[in-house]
This record gives C-alpha cells, sequence and structure tokens, in this order.
C-alpha cells in the first residue's frame, strides 16, 4: 500500500513538474521555428532575382514592342481616326469628324453582302467540321508512325501560297476542267456543271484552304479522349454513331469551337478566293472592304466596315473565353 501511495505521488509530483517541462520544450520550438525563419528569409534574401531596371530583358522585348506599336497599334489607330472622316468623290477625305460612315454601313444593300458572307462562313465551318470529325476519329486509331505522316500531309498545302493554290482550282472546276470533263465522259452527266463563278465556287475555295484549320484543333481534342469512356460506351451497347453523339462531341466542343472560329474569320474575309472562284459575281465583307479601299476610293467608309468586321471577331473571341475556351489554345 506504501509502495502505492509512493508510486502515486511521485505520478502527481511529474505531472506537476510537466507545465514546467512542457513550457520549455514550448520555448525550444519556438527557438528553432524562429531560427528556422530567419534561415529561410536569409535564403531567399540570397537568391532572389534583384529588382530594377533589366537591360537584357528590355532589349530582348524591344523589337516586338516596335512591331507591335508600329504594325499592328497604329494602324489600328490610324484606321478608327478614319472612320470619323468624311470621305469626298476624288479618293481624299475632309477632317470633318462625322458618323455618316456608320450609318451607310448599314445600307440594306451592305446588309445583304454582310448576310451572305456569314451565309458562305456558317457553310464552310459546318462542312469543315463534317470532314474534320470522322477524319480525326480514323486518325485516332491509327499507329503513331501513321498519324504523324498524315498529319505532315494535311500541313503540306501550307508550303504553297493560298493564292497559287486557288489559282490550280480553276482547272478542275471550269466548264471544261477536269471534273467536268471526266463525268461528261463516263456518261454520268450530260452537261458540264457551273461549278465556279458562283457561290459554291467559292465555298468550295475556302473549304480547301481552311481545313486544315479545322482538323489541327478538332483532332487534339479527340485524340484527348479517355479511351476508358469509350470502352464503356461500346460495353453499355453504343453504336458508332451513338457513341460519337454521347462521348466524342460533348468532350470535343471546346476544339469544335476554337476550329470553327479559326474558319468562321478568315471565311468572310478571304476576298481573293471570291475575286478567282466567284469571278466578281458574288461579294463578301472582304471584298466590300478592298472595293472600298481600292475601287471607289471611299477609305472612310472602308475604314468603317473595317472597325465593324474587327468588332464583331471580338465579339466571337468573347463568346469562346466564355464557353470556357483559353487564348493560349486558339489556332490549334
Amino acid at each position: 500500500m506504501k509502495n502505492h501511495n509512493h508510486a502515486f505521488s511521485s505520478s502527481s509530483e511529474t505531472t506537476q513538474k510537466s507545465p514546467s517541462s512542457s513550457t520549455s520544450i514550448k520555448n525550444n520550438h519556438n527557438q528553432s521555428f524562429s531560427s528556422d525563419s530567419v534561415s529561410s528569409v536569409n535564403s531567399s534574401k540570397l537568391f532572389r532575382k534583384p529588382s530594377g531596371f533589366d537591360g537584357f530583358k528590355i532589349f530582348v522585348t524591344l523589337p516586338v514592342i516596335i512591331y507591335a506599336l508600329l504594325l499592328i497599334f497604329a494602324p489600328l489607330v490610324y484606321v478608327f481616326f478614319l472612320s470619323f472622316l468624311k470621305g469626298d468623290n476624288y479618293g481624299s477625305y475632309d477632317y470633318e469628324i462625322t458618323i455618316k460612315n456608320y450609318i451607310e454601313a448599314f445600307d440594306p444593300t451592305f446588309l445583304k453582302i454582310f448576310f451572305t458572307s456569314v451565309l458562305i462562313g456558317l457553310i464552310t465551318t459546318f462542312i469543315c467540321l463534317l470532314i474534320s470529325y470522322p477524319f480525326s476519329i480514323f486518325l485516332r486509331d491509327k499507329p503513331e508512325k501513321t498519324r504523324s505522316l498524315i498529319i505532315k500531309l494535311v500541313m503540306v498545302p501550307f508550303l504553297t501560297n493560298s493564292l497559287i493554290r486557288t489559282y490550280g482550282w480553276i482547272t478542275l472546276l471550269r466548264k471544261n476542267g477536269v471534273i467536268n470533263y471526266s463525268l461528261v465522259s463516263l456518261g454520268i452527266i450530260n452537261e458540264p456543271f457551273n461549278l465556279m463563278y458562283n457561290n459554291l465556287g467559292i465555298i468550295i475555295g475556302m473549304v480547301y484552304t481552311l481545313l486544315p484549320f479545322m482538323i489541327l484543333p478538332v483532332y487534339s481534342a479527340v485524340s484527348k479522349v479517355d479511351q476508358n469512356l469509350l470502352d464503356a460506351a461500346e460495353d453499355l451497347g453504343a453504336g458508332k454513331l451513338k457513341k460519337f453523339f454521347r462521348v466524342y462531341l460533348p468532350l470535343t466542343l471546346p476544339g469544335a469551337f476554337n476550329g470553327s472560329l479559326m474558319v468562321f474569320i478568315p471565311a468572310i474575309g478571304y476576298f481573293f478566293i471570291a475575286d478567282i472562284l466567284g469571278g466578281g459575281k458574288s461579294m463578301i465583307i472582304g471584298n466590300l472592304i478592298k472595293n472600298q479601299f481600292l475601287t471607289a476610293r471611299n477609305w472612310p467608309l472602308g475604314a468603317a466596315l473595317s472597325i465593324l468586321l474587327l468588332v464583331m471577331t471580338f465579339g466571337l473571341v468573347k463568346l469562346y473565353q466564355k464557353i470556357g475556351g483559353d487564348l493560349d489554345e486558339l489556332g490549334g
């Protein structure tokens, strides 16, 4: 019993001494923490980059800054200022501020050209999407070497000037061209089709020129789809069409919108395709702006149309950002 009391008293003494010992431990911990913090601060001071004027960084970025100011920012400011001036009948303009050019831009004739341009752009974008999705899904299952080779073949047209490639389509599409001659020779048609000098010719040229801009982002999105999801869809009995609409399409919409943006915007501005394959009979916004500057010599109106086209482009880019698109990924 005495031993039990002795043990109890010794334990109580230990518990009574524990606050002082815990205090000492706490003090030691605080000292070690403070020493660690001091050492970390000292090390951060040692490895901190010197602040102030960085001449090398300025030297490296100076050409880009000059390029952006002289060739991008300054022309945009000039065109914006020009759009508020009053043009005359002699190819010049008066320094008189007016909004007449923007009012004239909404003329019914110009609006008709605008809607025709949008329609051609939408049809071109839709056809490029119809081609890009099956192509990308087909390419996804191929070996690495085959995929690399096919992607290189897609990029080959970029090595040749688009104007030269567009002139090449004249040989194929004209009434006595390769396509009509082959169809008539095979007895498939009796008379040659009018494949150019109309909206059909413009759309064919647009699709051919802009298709790579759709294929690259769509293929990039399709290649990132998890194979486990596709296997699960097949196990649940989904066919190819259902698998596309339930798995591929929802997961690749950002890539599809990215490609659509990269196709639609140039499609309403590539005036040289409309000039060559449309024969001047069909006009898009790009042709209208070009004619105002070079033919009608009405630079203020052409500038106003350019600013409106630029605003529409920025609106589409903002829409792309709003649905979760990344500007760094724009363009594939």
